[in-house]
Order: C-alpha cells, then sequence, then structure tokens
C-alpha cells in the first residue's frame, strides 16, 4: 500500500492555527450572466529557509512568509512551481505537527502533497512520518521536487527501549479539533439517525429522565459494560437548498448514558445530564473516532455545493469551525478532499447610472436585482463523507462566511 493509497483513503480532522489559506473561486448558482474568475495573485517569493528545530511546521511557515523577499524565478519543470519560495531545505518534524501543515510549509498548495513526496522503500513504514524524522527537499536532475526522509526518527529505530506507548504517526489534522464534534455531533445523517441505538423506555412509566436516571435502551447488546454514550435528542431535519431532500437532522446533546447491563433491552444510567432525555433520543458512541490516515487532495471531479450549517450555530464562519456541505461520495468527495470556499454575492438593485430617471428597471417599474460575483473566502478540508452530504473544517479563512456560501473545487 502506498503513501497515496493510505493517506487518500479514508478520514478523520482541526488545524494548527495558521496552517493555510489556499487561493480559488467559483461562480454562484443561480447567477443570471457569467462572472469572471478574478486572476490568481502570484505568490510573493522569498529566499529558502530553514525552520529553526523549535518551531513547529505551523510557526516555521509563519515566520518564513512573514521574512520572505523576492528574488527572480527561474525557469522549471512544472511541479518545480508548487515549491514556496520560502521552503526550508530541511526540516526536523516536531510533536504537535499535522501533515497538512508540514505540506503548507513547502508548498503553495497543501494537497499536492502526494506529487512530490519520494516514498523509500528502505525506511520502516515510508509511508507516514513521525515526530524526529528529518526531511528533506531535494531537485532531481530535470528539476523536479522530492521531498523524503533523509533520517529515520529513534522512534522508528528503537522502539523496544521505550517503555511508554510508541508516539504515533502525525495525522492529517490534529484530532482534538474534531473530536468533540464526532463525540457529541450537532448534526446527524439520516443513516446515522436509522441505525443508531435509541432510549426505549423509563422505570415506573417516568415519560423523561435526568442525572443518575436510570434508562432502558434498544441497540446496545453488544456494547461492553462502562461504554459511554452520547444521548442525541433529534431536532429539525437539514434539508439540501438544491433539491429540497432532508440529507440529516440537527442533533442536540442530552446527557451521557453509561452501560450497565447490555442486552437486548440494555439497562444504562445517565451522567452529565445538559436537559432531559427522551423516548426515541439517539445514543452515539462517546468514543466515536475517525481516522486521520487520509491525504489532503483536490476532488477528482467536478464538485460544487454549499455551506448548510455549521458547529454551534455560529452567525459568521471563520477559521476552525465545523460546517456541513450538501455534497458526499456520490460526488467525488470524501476524507481528505480539499474545497474552496466562495462567499454567496449579495443581490443589490441596479439602479442604473446617475440619472435615478434612466435606472434599469423590470415591467413593475421596479430596480432591478443583480446578484454580485461570488469572491474567495476560505478553504474546506472535508474529514467526514456520507453519500449526500460531509463535514468538513475550514482550515483557512480569508473573510467571513455563512451558511449558503459556495463550495467549489480549488
Amino acid at each position: 500500500m502506498t503513501f497515496n493509497h493510505v493517506l487518500r483513503s479514508s478520514l478523520s480532522v482541526t488545524v494548527f492555527a495558521a496552517a493555510i489559506s489556499l487561493s480559488g473561486c467559483a461562480l454562484f448558482a443561480g447567477h443570471s450572466r457569467p462572472i469572471e474568475e478574478p486572476t490568481p495573485v502570484a505568490e510573493e517569493a522569498g529566499p529558502a529557509a530553514t525552520a529553526a528545530p523549535e518551531l513547529t511546521a505551523t510557526e516555521a511557515a509563519i515566520e518564513a512568509n512573514a521574512t520572505a523577499a523576492p528574488r527572480a524565478e527561474a525557469a522549471l519543470p512544472p511541479t518545480a512551481d508548487m515549491i514556496k519560495p520560502t521552503a526550508p531545505t530541511e526540516y526536523t518534524v516536531k510533536r504537535g505537527d499535522t501533515l497538512w501543515a508540514i505540506s503548507s510549509l513547502f508548498l503553495k498548495n497543501p494537497w499536492e502533497w502526494p506529487e512530490i513526496w519520494y516514498v523509500n522503500p528502505k525506511i520502516a513504514n515510508p509511508h507516514l512520518i513521525y515526530p524526529g524524522d528529518v526531511l528533506v527537499l531535494a531537485y532531481d536532475k530535470a528539476g523536479r521536487p522530492q521531498i523524503s526522509i533523509a533520517q529515520e526518527s529513534s522512534l522508528r529505530l528503537n522502539p523496544a527501549l521505550r517503555s511508554s506507548p510508541l508516539d504515533q504517526a502525525i495525522p492529517i489534522i490534529p484530532y482534538a479539533s474534531i473530536a468533540a464534534f464526532l463525540s457529541r455531533p450537532t448534526v446527524m445523517s439520516r443513516d446515522e439517525v436509522k441505525h443508531a441505538p435509541y432510549v426505549l423506555a423509563f422505570p415506573d412509566e417516568h415519560q423523561a429522565a435526568g442525572n443518575d436516571q436510570i434508562v432502558y435502551a434498544r441497540g446496545l447488546a453488544e456494547a461492553p459494560n462502562g461504554a459511554r454514550f452520547s444521548v442525541m435528542h433529534i431536532g429539525d431535519p437539514i434539508k439540501d437548498p438544491e433539491s429540497g431532500r432532508t440529507l440529516g437532522y440537527e442533533g442536540i446533546y442530552t446527557a451521557t448514558a453509561v452501560v450497565q447491563r447490555p442486552a437486548a433491552v440494555s439497562r444504562t444510567v445517565l451522567v452529565d445530564s445538559e436537559r432531559e432525555t427522551l423516548r426515541g433520543d439517539c445514543m452515539v458512541p462517546d468514543s466515536a473516532t475517525t481516522p486521520l490516515t487520509f491525504s489532503p487532495h483536490a476532488p477528482s471531479q467536478r464538485v460544487r455545493g454549499q455551506i448548510l450549517s455549521v458547529l454551534d450555530n455560529v452567525t459568521l464562519i471563520g477559521q476552525f469551525n465545523i460546517v456541513t456541505i450538501n455534497r458526499g461520495t456520490k460526488d467525488g468527495v470524501g476524507g481528505g478532499t480539499v474545497l474552496e470556499i466562495d462567499e454567496a454575492g449579495d443581490v443589490v438593485q441596479d439602479r442604473g447610472p446617475a440619472s435615478y430617471a434612466e435606472a434599469d428597471t423590470s415591467l413593475l417599474g421596479l430596480a432591478k436585482r443583480v446578484r454580485l460575483p461570488t469572491e474567495r473566502a476560505g478553504t474546506l478540508l472535508v474529514f467526514k463523507a456520507y453519500d449526500d452530504m460531509s463535514f468538513g473544517l475550514v482550515v483557512g479563512a480569508t473573510t467571513p462566511m455563512r451558511v449558503g456560501d459556495v463550495v467549489r473545487n480549488p
């Protein structure tokens, strides 16, 4: 199995700040006339810089960009243009690094990492990167860049000398950023709701339950004693604004259920209650995980969708927010898919030139309404995908975004 395959195969996602803001733009669905895409702005060039040993990849990328100075561009193969002018020639992987941050340190577009990663078959686990590995940027005779492991981490060489558990390979994005969302989701897909364990009843014909009360549940026969499940009340449906179909439902956390006696009808007890638990409420494993062994990549086909909702129902979406989009595996979106977010253009009245007497009006005499072009606002990295909807982490933001904004190919 290759690095590309391992890192592209499955999700899981929340990024050290400053990671990256990527370029891209799109047309908003429903435009009355085509809108020309803005010409990309060339990134400022600068001399190569080597990250200081104490800096993580994210910190090194920030420092390199801040101190970059212009330099002349050489005629190199197309892949050479992927490399940032400020990219270091050598970097030692630190604890706390992510593949996204390291990719951003070397590449203008982090999702192009698989194009320049060199897998050395002589190195143990060459597809993965561990803290302590020394990465080197070099060019072949044709001028094509390659990043490879020049020196292996001691974690690879002498794992038996460690009495504590081995440090795992660096993730694509920090798992801590999405862990709370996975255990207490604010949006649940139709399939999740359909197949989730659920609250069956309460003792003594009670209609609701709270802290330290017993709850009987179905679907937990295989759960071990002491397993914890987040109890989620199913709220309003989330509909696709294009088709009108219900893609999922709002999830409202009520309590944590601890399994005491697994069976066809399992006995659980509620702890950490935040609101009443009712019959029919769903249960989500509190230790739910999503693997982060995918590689960031652009979609393999044309993708154009919209943001459906945002975690915590905030009005303005920014970096590190988790959002739901109306595109999924049926549309070529999966774990690691990178999408640009375009701020949907406002609709304004076209009053024509300065004289309102000459305003461009409709048949009713009202000023015509025109939608402004979309503008690039941020970058989204998908970490969990279903058939027709996905969850993603905003890994870069240039302006605030809102529900309804466009997601598209970078």
